[in-house]
């Protein structure tokens, strides 16, 4: 099996931005700018991810995936996908409020862009006094208005917004719109693509005094205007145990809230493992890895990302003494 891989952050300056990814999570950023996103996993075209650590290091996913195949990515995703890595992971800090949204399914999305859809889920790792988000309508809305609402600012007041804490999870099929409020502090899990419609963005300018690019009739076509069914994620909360929170063709995501040491399997499992770290710190116990042939202890902590290979058969993960928190995600 190849050793678990971290892979540099690429920092995305957004005009909502600020600096919880420092105070939070340990990131380095530029100083000097509103740094909204960290894609931590990402092989979107001109932004691919470069190996970290190890003896790959300075390696591209994509050039991973080009020499280790299947056995990196498992061999049904690589059938499928080929050199193209089939999640994107981000940590988003919304110091202000985003624009609302929509992102096209995989038909949609071809046709127009000749990329997959996006199909995304928020976990909450932080959220400040009254913080927000937007997930779907509160009730079905006739297309016929949707231009007017658009115009009049009134889309925000049809849209389900949900005061949010840390923990909460929610899911965003494509074509629901959705926006994240100021204040949240969230990971995203999502498909590989960076096809988004922005319908309307509080009419807020940039540093040279222009508005941005709103997308309201190409959204219209991407839209669910029935989709009411945006409340959070329910389960229950377990220690030791992992938690399954979304489950759909794209991804399945488990959380794994961790006071003592657990094995997790990944024997009958053909796909890549990414680990998010949410809080606490710990260690990743490997077998040998393929470059070194040398077992692999890996220390991580919050705001670790790491790819574990396909060809993993397990994981032994043990927190230390304050505990440890993680998303695990991977493709079914």
């Amino acid at each position: 099996m190849l050793y678990p891989l971290k892979f540099n952050p690429l920092f995305e300056e957004r005009i909502w931005g600020g600096d919880q990814l420092r105070r939070k999570m340990d990131k380095k950023l530029p100083e000097g700018k509103l740094i909204g996103e960290s894609w931590e996993l990402s092989a979107v075209p001109g932004n691919v991810s470069v190996v970290a650590n190890g003896k790959l290091a300075g390696n591209s996913l994509e050039e991973l995936i080009e020499v280790y195949m299947g056995e990196l990515v498992g061999d049904k995703i690589y059938n499928k996908f080929g050199l193209l890595f089939p999640l994107l992971i981000k940590l988003i800090d919304a110091q202000d409020a985003l624009s609302i949204q929509v992102h096209p399914n995989d038909k949609l999305a071809l046709e127009r862009h000749n990329s997959y859809g996006k199909t995304e889920m928020w976990y909450v790792i932080d959220a400040a006094p009254g913080a927000r988000l937007a997930n779907g309508f509160k009730a079905p809305v006739n297309p016929d208005d949707y231009a007017g609402l658009v115009q009049s600012g009134e889309i925000e007041n049809v849209l389900n917004f949900c005061e949010i804490k840390p923990g909460d999870v929610y899911f965003i099929p494509a074509g629901r719109v959705h926006a994240i409020g100021a204040g949240a502090f969230v990971a995203e899990i999502q498909q590989t693509s960076d096809a988004t419609y922005r319908i309307y963005d509080y009419h807020r300018k940039d540093a040279n005094g222009n508005e941005r690019q709103l997308h309201t009739e190409l959204a219209k076509e991407a839209i669910n205007f029935n989709d009411t069914e945006g409340e959070a994620v329910k389960y229950t909360p377990r220690h030791d145990i992992p938690v399954n929170v979304a489950r759909c063709p794209y991804f399945i995501t488990n959380l794994l809230d961790l006071d003592e040491e657990v094995m997790r399997d990944y024997a009958e499992l053909d796909s890549f493992i990414v680990l998010i770290v949410t809080q606490g710190s710990g260690v990743l116990h490997c077998g040998a890895d393929a470059v070194s042939n040398v077992p692999t202890v890996m220390k991580v902590k919050k705001g670790d990302t790491v790819l574990v290979s396909a060809s993993a058969q397990g994981l032994e993960i043990t927190p230390d003494a304050e505990g440890m928190k993680l998303i695990e995600t991977y493709v079914a």
